[in-house]
C-alpha cells in the first residue's frame, strides 16, 4: 500500500459516558450520535463537504430506524451525499467501525470518513412476545374482522405468556447470560476475587487520574440534555473507591462467585466518533494524523467452552498481521467488561499450554506489564456503552501514542457469541 492511502487516525471524541437511566435517560442512540459527531466536527473543524461517509456501530438498534449511521447524517443536516451505514458486532461495533472505515480508505473508496458507535442501555426497546405478534398482525395491517378480535382475545391466555418481557444481555445458543459465563471463566482459570477487586480499583484511580490530569479534555465533549442540563464529563469513575469497599459487595451472578457490580461493568449509555483519512488527505486539510491501524483481527470461539476468550486469540494475530511480538508493544488496552474476563486474558497470553493448545505456537505470546496495561482505566471505571468502547479505545490510545511519542499500541475486545476483536495503532 502507498503512505499515500494508509488509513490514519486524525482526531477522536465522546460523550460523557453516563450511568444507564440517569443524566442521558432522554437521550437515544441516535441523538447520542449526533453529539459525539457533532463534538467531533467541531473540534477537528473538517469541512462538512469533505466528509464522504459515516461507519456507525451500535448494538441496542432503534427498531425502526436500525441504520444509525445515515439517521445521523440527516439530523445534523450534513450534506446529503455523504452515506452512512451501520455495524453490528456486539460490544466490539465500534472497532468493527473504524476497521470497515479504515479498509475502505485504503482500497480508495473514500478519503473521508468519520467511524464510531453508540448505544443507550436507557432506551433498549421492550419487546412484545412472538405470540402476540402474530396474533395481533390483523389487527395491526387493519384486516381484522370481528371473529379475528374475539379469536385474538382467546390467545391471549394465560396472561403471563403475553407480558413485555425485560431484556437480557444473554446468549442465544447457551442461554447463559455474560456474567454468569465470566463467572464459570474466573473459576476455570482460578481467578480470585481479591484479583479482581485491585484490577478494579486500578480501573477507577486510573480514570479519576486521566480526568483530574485533562488527559481526556481532548477527547470528552459536553452533551446539553433535553431538560437544559449540561453533562461535561464521565459520572460513573469513583475516585475513592477501594478494595476493602469493593470486598463488601456481594456477587452477582453466583451465590459462591466473585463477580459483583463492582468488578463488572456497569451499563452505560454514550458514544464515540473518530474521524480518519488517507494520510495524503490529512496533509492536503493540515490535519495531523495521530496514529495508523497498522493491523485488525476478529475471531470466534465456542459460546459454550469461554466465551470471553476471544481477544487472547485475536491480541497474537494483530500482532503476527502487524510484524510485532508483544514485547514490542508500548500500550495495551483490554476491555473491562469484568475483571475476571481481564485477568483471564493476561493469564492465557501468559501461559505456555494455552499457546499450544489454542495458538499453535510453541511458547506464550508473553506476560504484559501493569503498568502498560490501560493505563487511563477502562470500561469498569469509564463505563461500556456497547457500540461505542472500541471507538473510546481508539481515540484514547491514538492520544497517548501522540503525546508520549510511544509507538504502539494494542487493543482487545470481548464480545458476545464468542467473538474475540484486536487492532495494532501505530504512531504517524
Amino acid at each position: 500500500m502507498s503512505k499515500s492511502r494508509r488509513a490514519v487516525v486524525v482526531g477522536g471524541v465522546r460523550t460523557p459516558f453516563v450511568r444507564a437511566f440517569a443524566e442521558f435517560l432522554k437521550l437515544d442512540t441516535i441523538a447520542l450520535g449526533c453529539a459525539a459527531v457533532r463534538g467531533l466536527l467541531e473540534r477537528t473543524g473538517v469541512p462538512h463537504r469533505e466528509l464522504e461517509a459515516i461507519v456507525w456501530g451500535g448494538v441496542i438498534l432503534p427498531g425502526l430506524s436500525p441504520n444509525v449511521g445515515r439517521e445521523i447524517v440527516l439530523d445534523l443536516k450534513l450534506p446529503a451525499s455523504v452515506e452512512g451505514m451501520t455495524v453490528t458486532r456486539a460490544c466490539a461495533s465500534g472497532l468493527q467501525a473504524i476497521t470497515t472505515a479504515a479498509a475502505a480508505i485504503e482500497r480508495g473508496d473514500a478519503d473521508v470518513i468519520i467511524a464510531g458507535g453508540s448505544d443507550s442501555t436507557s432506551n433498549a426497546e421492550i419487546k412484545l412476545p412472538q405470540k402476540v405478534v402474530h396474533a395481533a398482525a390483523p389487527l395491526a395491517f387493519g384486516k381484522a374482522t370481528p371473529g379475528d378480535v374475539l379469536g385474538l382475545l382467546s390467545q391471549m391466555m394465560p396472561i403471563t405468556e403475553i407480558l413485555p418481557r425485560m431484556p437480557k444481555i444473554a446468549e442465544r445458543s447457551t442461554g447463559q447470560v455474560m456474567g454468569e459465563a465470566a463467572e464459570e471463566m474466573a473459576r476455570r482459570n482460578e481467578i480470585p476475587r481479591a484479583a479482581q477487586d485491585e484490577l478494579a480499583v486500578r480501573s477507577h484511580h486510573r480514570a479519576a487520574a486521566a480526568i483530574a490530569s485533562g488527559r481526556f479534555a481532548d477527547e470528552v465533549v459536553p452533551v446539553r440534555t433535553p431538560d437544559g442540563r449540561w453533562v461535561h464529563t464521565d459520572t460513573i469513575v469513583r475516585a475513592d473507591t477501594s478494595v476493602d469497599k469493593l470486598a463488601k459487595l456481594r456477587p452477582v451472578f453466583a451465590k459462591d462467585g466473585t463477580l459483583t457490580a463492582g468488578n463488572s461493568t456497569p451499563l452505560t449509555d454514550g458514544a464515540s466518533a473518530v474521524l480518519l483519512m488517507s494520510e495524503d488527505k490529512a496533509r492536503v486539510l493540515g490535519l495531523r494524523p495521530l496514529a495508523r491501524l497498522a493491523s485488525w483481527s476478529y475471531v470466534g470461539v465456542d459460546p459454550a467452552d469461554q466465551l470471553l476468550m476471544g481477544p487472547a486469540l485475536a491480541m497474537p494475530r494483530a500482532l503476527d498481521r502487524a510484524g510485532l511480538n508483544l514485547g514490542d508493544v508500548d500500550l495495551v488496552d483490554i476491555h473491562e467488561a469484568f475483571a475476571a474476563q481481564v485477568l483471564s486474558i493476561l493469564k492465557m497470553l501468559g501461559s505456555d499450554a494455552f499457546a499450544k493448545a489454542r495458538l499453535g505456537r510453541d511458547q506464550a505470546v508473553g506476560e504484559i506489564d501493569p503498568a502498560r496495561l490501560n493505563v487511563h482505566g477502562g470500561s469498569i471505571a469509564i463505563g461500556h456503552p456497547f457500540g461505542a468502547t472500541g471507538a473510546r479505545m481508539v481515540t484514547t490510545m491514538a492520544n497517548e501514542l501522540a503525546r508520549t511519542g510511544k509507538q504502539t499500541a494494542l487493543l482487545g475486545i470481548c464480545a458476545a457469541g464468542g467473538l474475540g476483536a484486536a487492532a495494532v495503532l501505530e504512531r504517524v
